[in-house]
């Protein structure tokens, strides 16, 4: 399906796998064989006119298991990174690529990071990492917003030169509270904002209903879909939310926010695992170390 052959007034919700989503690589064992992973010039295009790009399956059920696995064992830890929902459900935790070794792997993976610096056209740093848990039955809304607002207002980061760059570890379905993107909304800049600090356990730069209605009336609503290892990016601006999971399918996702090294941010209020200090360049490690990681054990138990 071709989305623009989709009128802008109707909601927009689809699994979204067309050609300009496909992945930019073919080889069967996802891996890039040492070269940097470049998007096509068709989706660079997509990506700069709706503010968002969805690359199918782009990491192997393989490297995702060891990610899943990680990922629960750190939700159950107690630490002070692992925010949990009003009913003690993890929400969300930060900053694992500083204390495990699996996403200190996808956090300079070139998968996730090639991708950004093509776009941005010099190096990113990391500026937050996390993991989100949308948890089974528990998982709780994301009001509608920008991250940019967030970025900007507590972080003081002087431009939209970042951006989230999204794994999904879980299969990622229309009843399990995907994420909901405005294309195109990117265009409506730097949206005044309210600080909502009640509505879930995580404070928030919301939009108001009003704003959120025009945009969707211009640009419609899209919500990726599809299996573990999917990877989907999008604009700093681009407005977003989820609604909460009351499935029994729990729906994980990791995600990398990336800044251009010339954008640092100047003035951050929020502690340093949520906005990263460390400015420095990400160097990328080989494109099969995740995979060499998932398999070490089972090497060594051989």
């Amino acid at each position: 399906m071709n989305p623009e052959s989709i009128g802008p007034q109707r909601l927009r919700i689809n699994r979204f796998r067309v050609r300009c989503c496909a992945s930019p690589r073919n080889d069967k064992n996802k891996t890039t064989g040492g070269r940097p992973m470049r998007l096509s010039q068709e989706q660079l295009e997509f990506f700069h006119r709706e503010g968002w790009l969805f690359l199918p399956e782009l990491f192997s059920q393989e490297e995702v298991d060891l990610l899943a696995r990680e990922a629960v064992g750190i939700y159950d830890a107690n630490r002070p990174e692992v925010w949990r929902e009003k009913s003690g459900a993890p929400r969300t935790a930060f900053a694992a690529h500083l204390y495990n070794e699996a996403f200190r792997i996808l956090g300079a993976h070139p998968r996730m990071i090639d991708p950004v610096e093509q776009l941005f056209g010099e190096p990113v740093y990391m500026h937050q990492f996390k993991i989100n848990a949308k948890s089974a039955f528990t998982g709780d809304v994301w009001q509608w917003h920008q991250d940019y607002g967030t970025w900007k207002r507590d972080d003081g980061m002087p431009e939209p030169r970042a951006m989230n760059i999204a794994i999904f570890l879980d299969e990622v379905m229309p009843i399990n509270g995907p994420l909901m993107l405005v294309p195109r909304s990117q265009n409506a800049g730097d949206l005044e904002a309210s600080h909502d600090l009640a509505t879930t356990s995580y404070p928030l730069w919301t939009l108001d209903e009003d704003t959120v209605t025009r945009l969707v009336k211009q640009g419609g609503i899209v919500a990726p879909t599809g299996k573990p290892g999917g990877m989907l990016m999008f604009h700093g601006n681009l407005v977003h939310g989820s609604a909460g999971n009351i499935t029994p399918y729990p729906r994980k996702i990791v995600y990398l926010t990336l800044n251009a090294v010339s954008n640092y941010i100047r003035t951050p209020t929020r502690p340093e695992y949520i906005a990263h200090r460390d400015f420095a360049p990400i160097k990328t490690v080989d494109d099969d170390a995740l995979l060499r990681l998932a398999r070490a054990p089972r090497q060594a138990a051989e």
